[in-house]
């Protein structure tokens, strides 16, 4: 879940955006050719500079402000080449990315919300990311997978409206966290259109400035609400539950046509475990069904997914890499099945009901996970 949904940037911002970065942006030969290094702040978002050689780029990215942020490489309609979120204040990151030639924007989020200050970079020129048959394959067969999620996710999703809208409270949380799932294994895929997220998955308090609840939230968090806070349906929420349906089904549609890399696996490998360690381990998520584990293990089985997809040409170039990940994704594995009796099921244990012991735990597994995990890209591109 995206914290806040990307709209287009008014000019205004643009220019701001643009002012802000010119010191930075002067720096033209900062960094190697595929090198490019974001200084990010409360009130800028400085880049070395605005054009680089298309192909594998590093993007290096030093938080200098006060708020953590998060860093986006964006197409011009705002669909999602690359990202890094929950920078903190003072830390780095790093993003390998696969850019073909064309025109960009850098937003770097401080505070995670709104449209972000935003730059425009160019790729110039340049040859397209050296891929091995085996790296061929690995795409191939993500996206197959991630179209079987959207398409599995309909008629579970179709379940969950029925129930809403049958007026069946009991049925609909039954059938809730299930509706999820496939979503919640994709999601970075998912977020890449940049227009779905804020409409399907995004909590009350992800809502911009100026949103009215009332007339602007929708998807499965504002029913999740309904269903466990008010244990109530009425006639709005059968109304949003035709509006979810509609959205998913577009969300199905428009899958095939997502862009997925090698890194753009790897980066998102990394991003469901971001997903994970901030919304998830917290319980802020499904802070009324508690349904959080049920999220929590879609999004480790989505970047496992990628990962062994991956593993082949992950394990040539750095097999302690592929052997540190397997270790870890064990770990987590085994610690999530402590949290249910079937170890084929998703009847997880409700999140209220986890202690703090517990939680912290989850947490070093996952931050034991991801620091790897953050690795996966630079190794299958060697």
């Amino acid at each position: 879940m995206r914290p806040a949904r990307f709209t287009v940037v008014t000019a205004a911002a643009a220019v701001a955006a643009l002012t802000a970065v010119t010191g930075c942006a002067e720096k033209s030969a900062a960094g190697g050719e595929g090198t490019l290094q974001v200084a990010a702040s409360d009130s800028a978002c400085g880049v070395s500079k605005t054009e680089f050689p298309a192909g594998k780029v590093t993007i290096e990215v030093d938080n200098k402000g006060s708020k953590v942020t998060e860093v986006y490489v964006l197409f011009p309609d705002d669909r999602i080449v690359a990202e890094r979120e929950n920078i903190g204040p003072g830390t780095k990151a790093t993003i390998t990315a696969e850019i073909k030639a064309g025109d960009y924007e850098i937003a770097c989020k401080p505070g995670m919300k709104g449209d972000g200050i935003r730059q425009k970079v160019k790729a110039t020129g340049g040859t397209a990311a050296k891929r091995s048959p085996e790296l061929d394959a690995a795409v191939a067969d993500y996206r197959k997978y991630v179209q079987a999620q959207a398409d599995e996710s309909l008629p579970t999703t179709n379940a969950f409206v029925d129930a809403v809208k049958a007026g069946d409270v009991e049925a609909a949380k039954k059938a809730y966290a299930v509706s999820r799932i496939g979503w919640e294994r994709t999601e970075p895929v998912a977020e890449s259109f940049g227009d779905i997220d804020p409409k399907v998955d995004v909590r009350e308090d992800g809502l911009e400035a100026g949103q009215d609840p009332a007339k602007d939230w929708t998807g499965w968090h504002r029913l999740e609400k309904a269903l466990w806070a008010d244990n109530k349906i009425g006639d709005d929420e059968k109304k949003l539950a035709d509006t979810l349906m509609t959205d998913v089904t577009d969300w199905q549609k428009k899958i095939g046509t997502a862009e997925i890399t090698p890194t753009s696996m790897a980066n998102g490998a990394k991003e469901l475990l971001d997903e994970v360690a901030t919304g998830k381990v917290t319980g802020e998520e499904e802070r009324y069904s508690h349904t959080d584990l049920v999220d929590f293990k879609a999004n480790v089985e989505g970047a496992q997914k990628a990962y062994e997809l991956l593993k082949p040409v992950a394990a040539k170039n750095d097999p302690e890499l592929a052997k540190t990940l397997d270790t870890q994704f064990a770990a987590l594995d085994a610690l999530l099945d402590k949290h249910r009796a079937d170890k084929n099921g998703y009847d997880f244990t409700s999140y209220d009901k986890v202690g703090d012991p517990e939680r912290k735990e989850l947490s070093d597994a996952v931050n034991a996970l991801a620091e790897p995990l953050s690795k996966l890209a630079a190794a299958v591109t060697k």
